[in-house]
């Protein structure tokens, strides 16, 4: 096997990819704090388009633990460029340790512009994203574009801390970029006609329309967090926040946890593609 084969097969079982079922990792400064992932294929013709990342990487004297869902559509090679490319460029940001918040913006911005002028090579699909980056255990940050969601669960308490961008409810800007939402009977609104998020990476054809800004936020990690869910839409459709943080709250393993939520997920009919990250804090 080439050296460039087994540094990508190393690459792929920290990251996750499409082809990966699940895996699990631990902190080295905290041992309260786990993680795990889970993937599942969903019923659509079209191969795995979701990608993970999920790992703890040692920064100087910090510790980061760095965890993504993203969700392509039409294609899976942009959300495959954003699981090797998007942390790297958050971090070399030089303000990040002082202002995360506008670091993960201007990231995100210089990432999507990249894609764009990699159209060529990467084709004209897209991607939602959420991120997540867990400073020496204590200070998380959480960014999002799309409908891939961040759920934190307090005191048994579900605590939504990322935002859905559906065109509905970013119409009027749609419309001031010269676009339209479509609501056709029988399916859900979609920009243009065509997509059903109002915020992603990528789609070229569609961008004069759409947002790459994600929404950013910031949580202390207190004794009364006790986990966060990252998942794509594929869960979301069939279960609401405190559902899926009722359905793994007594389950001690996380990635025991993700698994479980995409079993629930699929019992519950979702076709979708199926990607959860789980993070215990404690």
């Amino acid at each position: 096997m080439a050296a460039r084969e087994i540094l990508n097969k190393m690459k792929e079982k920290v990251l996750g990819s499409s082809d990966s079922d699940s895996g699990k990792g631990k902190s080295k400064m905290s041992k309260n704090i786990t993680h795990g992932f889970c993937l599942v294929k969903g019923r659509s013709y079209h191969p795995m388009e979701d990608y993970v990342v999920a790992q703890f990487k040692k920064v100087e004297s910090n510790e980061l633990g760095l965890f993504a869902i993203f969700d392509g559509h039409a294609g899976h090679n942009v959300p495959n460029y954003l699981r090797s490319h998007l942390f790297d460029n958050i971090l070399n940001e030089p303000d990040f340790w002082k202002e995360p918040t506008d670091a993960i913006k201007r990231a995100y911005d210089v990432t999507d512009s990249t894609i764009l002028e990699k159209s060529g090579e990467l084709g004209r699909g897209g991607s939602t994203a959420v991120t997540a980056i867990l400073i020496n255990g204590q200070k998380l940050v959480v960014a999002n574009i799309g409908d891939s969601r961040a759920v934190l669960c307090k005191n048994g308490v579900a605590k939504q801390i990322s935002v859905d961008h559906e065109p509905t409810t970013e119409s009027e800007d749609i419309k001031n970029r010269g676009g339209f939402v479509s609501r056709f009977p029988g399916d859900v609104p979609r920009v243009d006609g065509r997509l059903a998020v109002s915020r992603a990476f990528g789609d070229k054809s569609l961008k004069k329309h759409l947002s790459s800004e994600p929404y950013v936020t910031v949580e202390m990690i207190h004794d009364d967090a006790e986990f966060i869910i990252l998942a794509s839409d594929g869960l979301w459709k069939v279960m609401t926040n405190q559902e899926a943080v009722d359905t793994i709250r007594d389950v001690k393993d996380a990635r025991s946890s993700a698994k479980r939520l995409t079993e629930e997920a699929l019992g519950r009919k979702s076709t979708d593609d199926i990607s959860c990250i789980v993070v215990k804090f404690q």
